[in-house]
């Protein structure tokens, strides 16, 4: 009787073994496959080989968890493209206009107008302007949206290109009483297309322009580990502003009065670029100095280059 209850007791106990094994191997296989969906970013639901009750409502959970991810995932890529395409046709449709207005006013100063009169037109002009730069900024943000730009990578001197580019800018930093002091620092050599580069720093420049309160230090330099160069713009904010630098780069995000004017896009353009050009954008607000950072990759002898200089 002894014998039978303690075979019994075994087998009782080796089936338990085996069972615990098997659920142990379909809970590593469900490992296996949600590893699997996020490294080959697969949409395909988990599958079980072992017929268990809290098992099977678990992955029946899980798979209604995931399809709800991806149902809410493919709404907001639909979302996104008819933001996309709202922007392109709200910029497109508001150029026709504005076109127009710009011209009438043009005609408006060729006539005998009282010295009243053309200072009224001239800040009309002024709005104009602005209108037309809102909109030039709608329709760059919704084109690279939309576009895989083919870049023409080449190895830029990120210092001298830079520091030209500043140069080329002085009239219109002049007219808006805007100094800036562009940091001597050792060559840094990136990998770059020039066209988008050229979009980041004028965006920049233009970024400066519209919100700083205080003049503007421009710096080149190697990032912290020396993997990239930095493009760095900073500039004082008054201590009233509500600056949230985390959400800077987002679109439309125009801060309040820290951002008094200006559609929020330009910065999101100078991100967009900088990711296409497979570099970063990231903003700090430290002691009332905001500082706007471009990282990009560096190319084979930016290292070299900064080497040189210190030793």
């Amino acid at each position: 009787m002894l014998l039978a209850a303690g075979i019994t007791a075994v087998i009782l106990i080796t089936g338990l073994a085996w069972y615990n094994l098997l659920i142990r191997r379909q809970l590593q296989s469900i490992n296996r496959q949600l590893d699997k969906r996020l490294r080959e970013n697969t949409r395909q639901p988990l599958r079980l080989e072992l017929m268990n009750k809290e098992l099977t409502l678990l992955a029946s959970h899980m798979n209604k968890c995931l399809k709800a991810e991806e149902t809410l995932r493919l709404q907001g890529i639909q979302e996104e493209q008819e933001l996309r395409e709202l922007i392109a046709n709200l910029s497109h449709d508001l150029r026709t206009p504005l076109t127009a207005i710009r011209g009438y006013q043009q005609l408006m100063m060729d006539e005998g107008l009282t010295p009243g009169q053309q200072k009224k037109l001239q800040t009309a002009q002024k709005h104009a302007q602005a209108l037309g730069q809102l909109i030039d900024h709608f329709f760059e943000y919704s084109y690279l949206l939309q576009t895989e730009p083919e870049l023409k990578i080449q190895e830029i001197n990120l210092s001298n290109y830079t520091a030209d580019f500043l140069a080329a800018s002085v009239a219109v930093l002049e007219e808006h009483r805007l100094g800036v002091e562009l940091v001597e620092a050792a060559p840094v050599f990136v990998y770059a297309d020039k066209e988008p580069l050229s979009r980041i720093i004028h965006n920049l420049i233009r970024n400066g322009i519209q919100h700083a309160d205080g003049g503007l230090t421009v710096k080149v330099t190697l990032s912290e580990d020396g993997s990239r160069g930095v493009l760095s713009f900073s500039n004082p904010v008054s201590s009233s502003s509500s600056v949230d630098a985390g959400r800077l780069f987002e679109r439309f995000y125009t801060g309040d009065q820290a951002r008094r004017s200006g559609s929020g896009l330009g910065l999101s353009i100078v991100r967009l670029l900088s990711e296409q050009m497979g570099g970063t954008a990231g903003a700090a607000l430290q002691d009332g100095i905001l500082e706007i950072r471009v990282e990009l990759p560096l190319s084979g002898r930016a290292g070299t280059a900064a080497l040189d200089s210190c030793c």
